[in-house]
């Protein structure tokens, strides 16, 4: 044990201590906070119980039976729940909490740590990949003066924000670090190298490494390469997630891919976002999920995450093969720009059968629906389908998709409408599925107007809670907290997070079981959620009566490779 986490326990059995002698009518302590008179939910999965939550600076130092007097500030969560923080297990906040450190839209749902790295992360960084990450990951360009991953989190955390944040690193981020763009095998040498990235981040503190498969240059990793990238987290006890190679047409076999990286690497393994794309695909739905469950039921510590929409969100070049992507945007568009190899991309997209992730084949040009330009020019576009712009341009939708990614100089970004209702609750009810937004963090003003987003940015967590939860039945409200909360805390190995113990960080969310709700659509995106009252991050309050207090006590949270987890 460290000095330094041996000072820390010992801090919270005094404070422990204090407090039950308080507790037992002899020493006085006055508590920063005391939330009183509400139903906790410890995100253990038990029932709730009513009870009383005493904070001094950013801990918990006592759930149990308290007065009022005692505290600076008491707070009456008489007929709300009270639960931990939640974790939003997929986040692409990276570029919107520079731009806006309040994280809006995931704090008032109830968020207290966002987690990123799906594929792309944002460190380490090199002359190949600072470009793009300045560019904006998610449409808004932005300084970056940091170089590795634990860096960024730091610089985040100086410049203030409100929920914590965590990463992963990118496989496809350790590709660029070594292999650049090439469509090709690591040499033994470059192998080693990648390793020695990856083993570079997780001892400065990512929560493991991230793959998303169906993009270039993920796309070019064999598996063989994700066994070596993820036996180097297994021995911090990191986790490997991934974006599988194939969520549609192919996915029994990508399934089986991410079980056999899991039994050869030895990694905890989480699979983002699971879902079954395209009608055609629906049917399998019960052959994916008791794929997991028996390799679960062989030791294979393998889970899910997911978000409750029908739809997904990502780029047009989705809806292209990775081959005419490679060497990155500028060699992508140098070919789209030749005929030949223009047409040999249309008649991939528009062909029946592919070997690669087509979802332009499987949402089709109505299902694809617009809402990201980097042109103000296109933006007139935002809210429409593929369909509907090659009406108005008078084209196939093929060729509008590709002449948009040439004029846009951007991938552009689209909703895919994939998945069906029936299926999404089938993901929902099992008790190994966790929860994240796959969007940026955001508010309905300012920047954030100029562009459109998916619901999931604002609605995830509530609609999870009022939609699933209260109108539907479909899981239990301690069973969705625990998911929420307690799991995804557990998965990442988090030191002091996820449940309201005594000692643990005071991440908290206060609210109204029976009205939280999500508000946003497809049609309007840019709607708060509702029902969430009061949030408190590090014993630090957010969000207070329902509004943004602007208070940014948001940390870096580290992996189980760093000395001191999640404590500076």
């Amino acid at each position: 044990m460290t000095f330094v986490r041996r000072i820390t326990l010992v801090v919270i059995v005094l404070v422990g201590a204090i407090a039950s002698a308080s507790l037992a009518g002899g020493l006085k302590v006055e508590y920063d906070v005391i939330v009183y008179n509400g139903t906790i939910y410890d995100g253990t999965g038990a029932p709730g119980r009513l009870d009383d939550i005493g904070i001094v600076d950013d801990r918990i130092a006592v759930v149990g039976d308290l007065d009022c007097e005692d505290a600076n500030l008491c707070i009456d969560a008489q007929g709300l729940a009270v639960a931990p923080g939640f974790i939003n297990m997929l986040s692409w906040a990276v570029s919107s909490l520079i731009i806006d450190g309040k994280a809006e839209s995931d704090v008032r749902q109830g968020v207290t740590l966002e987690v990123f790295g799906e594929g792309i992360s944002m460190g380490p960084l090199n002359d190949l990949t600072r470009p793009m990450i300045e560019a904006g990951l998610v449409g808004h360009p932005h300084d970056a003066p940091w170089t590795s991953l634990g860096e960024y989190l730091e610089y985040l955390e100086r410049k203030g924000v409100s929920t914590n944040i965590a990463s992963f690193i990118g496989a496809s981020t350790v590709r660029l670090q070594v292999l650049g763009h090439d469509s090709r095998a690591p040499s033994p040498d470059e192998t080693r190298k990648m390793i020695a990235v990856v083993d570079a981040a997780m001892q400065e503190g990512a929560m493991g490494v991230a793959s998303a498969l169906i993009y270039a240059p993920g796309s070019f990793a064999s598996k063989d390469e994700l066994v070596a990238l993820a036996r180097v987290v297994a021995r911090y006890g990191g986790l490997y997630i991934s974006h599988m190679r194939s969520e549609s047409d192919n996915i029994e076999r990508a399934v089986d891919e991410t079980i056999d990286i899991a039994t050869r690497s030895g990694a905890r393994t989480e699979i983002y976002h699971l879902k079954i794309a395209g009608r055609d695909n629906w049917a399998k739905a019960n052959s994916i999920l008791n794929r997991i469950e028996s390799a679960r039921q062989d030791g294979i510590q393998i889970g899910a995450d997911m978000y409750p929409y029908v739809a997904g969100a990502t780029g047009l070049d989705a809806a292209m093969p990775t081959w005419v992507q490679e060497g990155g945007y500028n060699a992508w568009v140098a070919r789209l720009r030749d005929p030949a190899t223009r047409e040999r991309v249309i008649d991939e997209m528009t062909s029946p059968v592919s070997d690669w992730e087509n979802l332009f084949r499987l949402a089709g040009p109505d299902g694809i629906v617009f809402d990201t330009f980097n042109s103000p020019e296109l933006r007139r576009y935002l809210g429409m389908s593929l369909a509907e712009v090659a009406r108005e341009r008078d084209t196939s939708p093929a060729e509008a998709a590709i002449d948009l990614v040439i004029e846009d100089g951007s991938r552009v970004g689209a909703i895919y409408f994939l998945m069906s209702e029936e299926n999404v609750r089938a993901i929902l009810e099992k008790p190994w599925v966790t929860f994240g937004s796959d969007a940026p963090a955001q508010a309905p003003r300012g920047v954030f107007l100029e562009q459109g987003t998916h619901p999931r940015a604002y609605g995830t967590f509530a609609r999870v809670l009022g939609h699933y939860v209260r109108d539907e039945g479909v899981l239990s409200l301690p069973e969705a907290i625990h998911r929420m909360t307690g799991l995804p805390a557990q998965n990442l190995r988090l030191a002091h997070r996820g449940t309201l113990a005594e000692g643990n960080y005071a991440d908290i969310v206060i609210f109204d079981a029976d009205s939280i709700r999500d508000l946003a659509t497809f049609e309007s995106p840019q709607q708060f959620a509702v029902g969430v009252r009061d949030v408190f991050v590090n014993g630090e309050q957010v969000l207070a009566d329902g509004q943004h207090t602007g208070a940014t006590p948001g940390r870096a949270v580290w992996g189980p490779g760093r000395e001191v987890q999640g404590i500076e």
